[in-house]
């Protein structure tokens, strides 16, 4: 059942484990036959030892003295004297003495001196097997910690909760999932498939490997699941990009009594954020008032980051001012919050207040005011700060940085200076700046330096539909229908399809779903009445629609037709319809929201004295009374 593919146990690594061997037998002997090896060892333990004990000693006794000057060895160099004299004594037949001397050796990741006592070893028990097993899997050394494994089995020892974890978490980081299911067989068979750590263990596993099927019908197995389990799970679909089966998980965990922990509700914090559900916000901190959770610095960070994508970056701020330890991360998620709400201002000047706190930034905090400053058209701030990191602060500016500072100059128009930054900077570059840069050509409509940028993305992410959808809107953009044709030819080759637009609108604490041009709704009837009703009031503010952003080589009466049923624009129909008046309306756009679609919603907040979240793929958009917060520079 339990095959390595590498037969070769221990072979990789076996002559360095034997000149190991060799070397710790050569400590020892030199060790024990020192004449002065008694008062050094009393020395180096700083004093504790008094007096070796003599062979003659009751056993009892000398276990547990043994046992107490291991446990105080510091150095390699203090175990090895303690492991002469073990040897001396007759003490290491003792497999509780020996079983002490291996995990010493192991914890200070000692794998030659720990192998080698493990070879001359003549009785070994389950707890001698694991400490090898897990020696190995500390120092990385993944194939061996296999081999030894498989060993174990091949011996007849039975694994237990302890050994089998540590190979399971081994399959975890390396992302082995074909020798993590073949360990699962190995739990299967020794009847530790529901035990409830084996059971964790085994869910983080297929979890971080990305088998989260695997997981999932493991975790639906168990007749009793503890906290541990249900935690697991969680964070498992949070990570995996299904928040709301997160969510649905934490519902169940209440409804079958299981009281959370700490650890548990930041994973169901953090589940929130990804969906960007108010209501659940609202339950959420609903819950931990009830329970009584300090907001100490990891949950309060959570809840900073979990309010901010929610929407509500004021609720965001009176998390932070109510905790009463900040550390550099809570302070980074407070600026960011502020910086993808467009609120580039205020997040920089939280900057000098963290200083004042004694608080230094670091890599985290320079990401997230560069990008404030970017979505907020503060150039000069930006520029300031990016020099200021090395400077001021010994944060070496990394490729993250540097996309900011391309955004940044791009946003302002600034596109010989951004490609002269890219040209000039000594860090490996990396798609997210070429696409900054492509981004902003679209913006200005610099076709010559888009199609640069365009080619050296492709080059590195030739599966990317993005890539090419967005050098295809360029040329549309500058109706070069010619070019766009070759962009779409080269997708249907490559069989690349282009990601739909969707918009999703929270109703009710049920979240509904439209596309472009959606009449799936059972209140279609209603939305387009809505829509038609709007249209005219718009008429009459001033609204032309700009079919510019319909990208696409048809009539003008087509291109109305496309525009006027935006998924946007459905789901704030929808809102309108579906929500009392005087509550705000929160929509998430899984793409950059249009900028037709923008001035669509700036008009209908000033007509309908309703306020208007947008969340897009890039940021928030605050639209009350005919504005926008971002100032209509996105």
């Amino acid at each position: 059942m339990f095959k390595l593919k590498n037969q070769t146990f221990l072979l990789t690594n076996y002559e360095k484990l034997r000149f190991l061997s060799a070397s710790t037998a050569t400590a020892l002997a030199n060790t024990i036959t020192n004449p002065y090896f008694h008062q050094q060892l009393s020395i180096n333990l700083n004093t504790q030892i008094q007096q070796i004990p003599e062979p003659h000693f009751s056993q009892p006794l000398d276990t547990k003295f043994y046992i107490s000057v291991l446990l105080n060895c510091r150095t390699i160099f203090q175990i090895r004297q303690v492991h002469a004299q073990v040897t001396l004594n007759g003490m290491l037949q003792n497999l509780v003495v020996a079983n002490k001397l291996l995990y010493i050796y192991a914890q200070h990741k000692a794998l030659g001196d720990a192998y080698a006592l493990f070879g001359w070893m003549s009785e070994r028990d389950p707890v001698t097997w694991s400490v090898m097993v897990s020696g190995f899997a500390k120092v990385g050394d993944y194939m061996n910690c296999f081999g030894t494994f498989r060993e174990v089995i091949r011996c007849g020892v039975r694994p237990d909760n302890y050994t089998l974890p540590i190979v399971i978490r081994a399959c975890r980081d390396r992302m082995d999932v074909q020798m993590g299911r073949m360990i699962h067989e190995v739990g299967l068979k020794f009847g530790l498939e529901l035990d409830h750590v084996v059971c964790a263990a085994l869910v983080d596993m297929y979890t971080k490997c990305r088998a989260i099927e695997d997981a999932r019908q493991l975790f639906d197995k168990l007749q009793k699941r503890n906290l541990v389990t249900w935690t697991v799970m969680i964070g498992a679909y949070a990570v995996c990009g299904n928040a709301n089966e997160s969510l649905v998980l934490f519902d169940r965990m209440r409804e079958d009594g299981v009281g959370l922990d700490k650890v548990a509700v930041v994973n169901v914090v953090y589940a929130c954020a990804k969906l960007g559900v108010m209501h659940k916000a609202s339950l959420i901190h609903d819950y931990i008032c009830r329970s009584k959770f300090s907001l100490d610095v990891i949950l309060g960070t959570a809840m900073i980051d979990m309010y901010a994508k929610c929407g509500n970056v004021v609720s965001a701020r009176e998390i932070f001012d109510r905790m009463q330890e900040k550390n550099v991360i809570s302070w980074s998620a407070m600026i960011a919050a502020y910086g993808y709400h467009g609120q580039g201002r205020k997040a920089c000047a939280l900057f000098p207040m963290m200083l004042s706190s004694g608080i230094l930034p670091n890599r985290i905090t320079f990401v997230s005011l560069l990008y404030a400053c970017s979505h907020a058209g503060l150039v000069e701030e930006g520029l300031q700060l990016f020099s200021l990191m090395w400077d001021d602060y010994a944060v070496r500016p990394d490729v993250k940085h540097y996309t900011c500072m391309v955004d940044l100059l791009g946003r302002a128009g600034r596109l010989d200076e951004a490609l002269k930054l890219i040209e000039n900077m000594t860090v490996e570059k990396d798609e997210g700046l070429w696409g900054a840069l492509l981004g902003a050509c679209r913006i200005h409509g610099h076709i010559d330096l888009a199609e640069k940028a365009a080619k050296t993305l492709l080059d590195l992410q030739p599966q990317n539909p993005g890539h090419y959808v967005l050098l295809s809107n360029i040329y549309a953009k500058a109706g070069r229908w010619k070019d766009v044709a070759k962009i779409r030819d080269l997708m249907m080759q490559r069989r690349l399809k282009k990601v739909p637009g969707w918009t999703w609108i929270e109703v009710d604490e049920k979240v509904y779903q439209f596309s472009v041009g959606d009449k799936t709704h059972p209140q279609s009837k209603e939305i387009y009445g809505m829509l038609k009703a709007l249209s005219k009031k718009l008429e009459l503010a001033g609204y032309v629609p700009d079919t510019n952003f319909v990208l696409h080589d048809v009539d003008e009466e087509v291109k109305l037709g496309i525009l006027c049923t935006h998924s946007e624009k459905l789901a704030i129909a929808f809102g309108l319809i579906a929500t009392p008046e005087g509550t705000p309306i929160r929509i998430t756009k899984n793409l950059r929201v249009c900028g037709d679609c923008h001035t669509f919603s700036k008009l209908v907040s000033a007509i309908t004295q309703r306020e208007i979240i947008v969340r897009d793929a890039n940021r928030f958009h605050h639209f009350k009374k005919g504005v926008c917060s971002c100032g209509d520079y996105w």
